[in-house]
């Protein structure tokens, strides 16, 4: 199986549909449609950031690529070396042994870790049940990797409740970088921390991926955080990926109404200047009943007649910079420069 010389991970058409039950004998009447058809590629060595509002499936795409969550349908093609793995098609030893090259840092660094744990079991856990280290070298790996975390070895006897937040989003890396990843999936991974502690993550996360070759898919609602990090932002609307480009490009020229939404949020720093905000009317397209023809129209100020009939297919303007609108060629909308 190939993918792009380039690329590390290719979705192709994945969807993540749970099953809706009701009546005496819980049986099925309907599905919520969390992801519906998602496909794009993340090549060596940058970061993807998945952009979205709550409940838009960020979450639930990130912990298919990982098999956390089951796909009910599409293609995820990983190659951690040199040969490109269907993922999907994995048997448990073999996604087991998969799992040393793609790992995940969670969104709450106080729920992540067990208590009942010492910082070396938790860092030390992944290394164990891989056994990619032999006891004796256990120790070593797991004291280097907690100082490249910017942690001291001394830390490794105490348990996660004697540390701060960022200390335990530290830990939490920590154990995803262990067993040597090629790809870890960041889920609202600073989220949780205060603003000068997301600064110390996030440039943590950049030095680890300059070292190392890393690849991050970064899940965030901060669009401020993304425009840092991420070298290519994908935006999901109702399990839909509407908009995926170079974070300069779609910072500066979206394509797509929720985009420009999205970016007139960003808080301006700067109180002396007035942000024209886009406010949007009614709730997130609700996935167990999505509306007919594109999602975003019955919240969007751009809608048309042939919004609400017939979905839009996603479709590349420029070289990188795909969209699913319509009218993303006739319409002129304002970058994060323009709307502050």
């Amino acid at each position: 199986m190939t993918i792009g010389s380039n690329s590390i991970l290719e979705i192709q058409n994945l969807s993540k549909h749970f099953p809706v039950e009701s009546g005496f004998f819980r049986r099925q009447s309907g599905e919520i449609k969390a992801v519906d058809n998602v496909s794009f590629t993340v090549d060596k060595g940058t970061t993807l950031g998945l952009v979205g509002e709550s409940g838009c499936g960020k979450t639930t795409l990130g912990r298919c690529i990982l098999r956390i969550v089951e796909p009910s349908l599409g293609t995820i093609r990983f190659r951690p070396e040199t040969e490109a793995l269907n993922v999907l098609a994995l048997d448990k030893k073999e996604l087991r042994s998969m799992r040393r090259f793609m790992q995940m840092v969670f969104q709450d660094p106080y729920a992540s870790l067990d208590p009942r744990m010492t910082v070396f079991d938790i860092i030390g856990e992944p290394l164990r049940e891989n056994r990619l280290v032999s006891n004796d070298s256990l120790r070593d790996r797991v004291s280097e990797v907690i100082e490249t975390v910017g942690l001291e070895t001394k830390h490794l006897r105490r348990y996660p409740h004697a540390f701060s937040g960022g200390q335990r989003q530290r830990i939490g890396i920590a154990r995803a970088l262990a067993p040597h990843p090629k790809l870890i999936v960041c889920d609202e991974a600073v989220s949780a921390l205060d603003v000068s502690i997301q600064a110390q993550i996030l440039n943590l996360l950049h030095d680890l991926q300059e070292s190392y070759g890393l690849t991050y898919i970064f899940i965030s609602h901060d669009l401020a955080v993304v425009e840092h990090i991420a070298d290519r932002v994908a935006v999901m609307y109702a399990g839909q990926i509407v908009e995926m480009a170079e974070t300069v490009d779609l910072f500066d020229h979206p394509l797509h109404p929720y985009t420009e939404a999205l970016l007139s949020s960003v808080p301006q720093p700067n109180p002396e200047i007035q942000v024209e905000r886009i406010a949007l009317v009614g709730d997130v397209a609700d996935p167990s009943n999505p509306p007919n023809g594109c999602r975003f129209h019955p919240r969007c100020p751009y809608a048309q007649d042939v919004c609400k009939t017939t979905a839009p297919t996603s479709k590349e303007l420029s070289p990188g910079h795909s969209v699913s609108c319509h009218f993303s060629e006739e319409l002129s909308l304002r970058g994060i420069q323009e709307i502050q």
